[in-house]
């Protein structure tokens, strides 16, 4: 299979795990050894100030923390658009990626933007391939920079089968419970 770096994996009707139904995942890296990406559309009620305060300063006052994914959830993970890309440690797509291990202040005063997660998605060797296969599962599409930092996370799911039309559109209006439609 082709790397789905820099692509979404936008959930699909049959993926009903909690950790991701109606998620929308930015893959930061997938290789033979397995894959690693955050959900883009769960924030958190905490702001990034009281859960992660070395981190503030890196995002606008009172943003949120997002939930990034079950793996290593106390863990802090920092996506960021860069203005250089030396300093990022792993690039999903263009200037946006990750950055890797302590932030240093000089480094901070040059990121665009950037949001930060708890913990983040991960897959083994081979295991995303196989969850691509399966009917009604992930649905792959090339993820735009507006897309990791939208003011609207909650909207991103539909937002991003609206984009990519056709049945995918018509997937978007779906309801959280069909039997309630």
């Amino acid at each position: 299979m082709e790397s789905l770096r820099g692509q979404l994996l936008v959930a699909g009707p049959a993926l009903l795990d909690p950790n991701f139904a109606r998620s929308v995942v930015l893959i930061g890296d997938h290789d033979e050894e397995g894959a690693l990406g955050v959900i883009l559309n769960r924030p958190l009620p905490v702001a990034v100030a009281d859960a992660a305060p070395p981190l503030a300063p890196l995002v606008p006052h009172d943003e949120s923390l997002f939930q990034g994914g079950p793996v290593q959830p106390q863990s802090a993970v920092v996506l960021a658009e860069f203005e250089y890309l030396e300093d990022a440690g792993l690039i999903a797509f263009d200037s946006i990626g990750f950055l890797m291990g302590e932030v240093h202040e000089e480094v901070a005063g040059r990121l665009k933007r950037a949001r930060v997660f708890a913990g983040y998605a991960g897959w083994g060797p081979g295991q995303l391939e196989m969850e691509m296969a399966e009917e009604g599962g992930w649905i792959a599409e090339p993820a735009l920079p507006a897309d990791p930092f939208t003011d609207e996370p909650s909207g991103l799911w539909s937002s991003i089968l609206r984009r990519k039309g056709g049945q995918y559109g018509i997937l978007a209006t779906m309801p959280i419970d069909p039997s309630t439609n």
